[in-house]
């Protein structure tokens, strides 16, 4: 059996809002609660060090992360990059929503103890 044509269709369900359009968080947003969740990881900066400062590529879901950041001297460097590692994936999954499949940290600078502290 065939519809007439010029016949009306019957109505369609509606959409449940849930499934209705589409959330693109840009890059530069997710890039700034990198930068922001690496400055939580870390100790205070010393005098004169830039703050972290981050690149994001976003593909689809999933985010690639490159955090710079300089750390004062000495310290224990590898634990310092784990921790902004683990808080940038952490905090990105959280407030995007969005899988991390890469943080790299890249240490820009180290800032030397002024002379006579210990």
């Amino acid at each position: 059996m065939t519809a007439e044509p010029g016949a009306a269709s019957p109505p369609s369900a509606p959409v449940p809002p849930g499934a209705r359009g589409a959330t693109r968080i840009a890059d530069r947003v997710v890039a700034k609660i990198a930068a922001q969740a690496a400055r939580e990881a870390l100790p205070p900066l010393p005098a004169g060090a830039a703050v972290p400062h981050a690149t994001v590529v976003v593909n689809q879901e999933s985010a690639r992360v490159r955090v710079h950041v300089e750390l004062g001297y000495p310290c224990d460097i590898g634990a310092h990059c784990a921790a902004v590692r683990r808080q940038v994936a952490e905090r990105v999954g959280a407030l995007v929503d969005m899988a991390v499949a890469e943080v790299a940290v890249q240490v820009e600078r180290l800032h030397p103890a002024p002379h006579g502290r210990a």
